[in-house]
């Protein structure tokens, strides 16, 4: 798919997001969603493309190791990896916040490392996968972030069955309860984010959350 971009003489254009397509499902979905939030996203499976987008959306609902697996297989693992590295802006959804972790509970594969910790499944007698809306709060250092704005105390939508377990509690920015345990639902390393839930499916809050983010981004 050809990367959209402003025409001769663009000004004010808006940031152009490459959404990443590696076979993990969700980015027809997640494309609308930025765009709407004010970004001029675009899907692509293709390394050289992505890399001329302003950020990265790293959506996902599947297999913590598959999706890894996808990611190396179609080069766009090695992209993400010198992208964060530059300290250029990702935003990863739901498995493509997982990835961010060291490891996870479903299978061998290491996940990306920003962020220390790994992924556990819910413990036994939570029903899984935790689908539906849920509650949002800000983390008690991060109350009044301004990701948070306008979002937080308010419901969003998760479809999961497993959730980050950090070692370092400062990048979490949110979090919500379910299953007896308070998780990690808004993370935030340096300019990397990521949201357990979906935000592209959680209506009007969803696209507050984003146009949050969308307008940090250069452009």
């Amino acid at each position: 798919m050809t990367a959209p971009g402003g025409g001769p003489g663009t000004t004010d254009r808006r940031p152009r997001l490459a959404v990443l397509d590696y076979d993990a499902g969700n980015v027809r979905s997640a494309k609308r969603g930025f765009d709407a939030a004010g970004a001029d996203a675009f899907v692509t499976g293709d390394p050289e493309q992505a890399a001329a987008a302003d950020a990265l959306v790293v959506p996902g609902v599947g297999h913590f190791a598959s999706c890894l697996a996808s990611l190396r297989r179609s080069g766009l693992h090695a992209l993400l990896e010198d992208w964060i590295a530059s300290g250029r802006p990702v935003f990863g959804i739901c498995v493509g916040m997982q990835l961010l972790y060291e490891a996870s509970d479903e299978g061998d594969e290491p996940g990306l490392g920003l962020l220390t910790g790994r992924v556990e499944r819910f413990p036994a007698g939570a029903v899984v996968p935790h689908m539906g809306w849920d509650l949002l709060h800000a983390a008690d250092a991060h109350d009044g972030d301004p990701l948070l704005a306008g979002v937080a105390g308010e419901r969003v939508y998760y479809v999961h069955s497993y959730y980050a377990v950090p070692t370092d509690e400062e990048p979490v920015v949110g979090r919500t309860a379910y299953g007896g345990v308070d998780f990690p639902s808004l993370v935030r390393q340096a300019s990397v984010v990521g949201t357990q839930f979906h935000p592209e499916k959680s209506g009007e809050i969803g696209r507050r959350l984003l146009a949050n983010w969308v307008a940090t981004l250069p452009t």
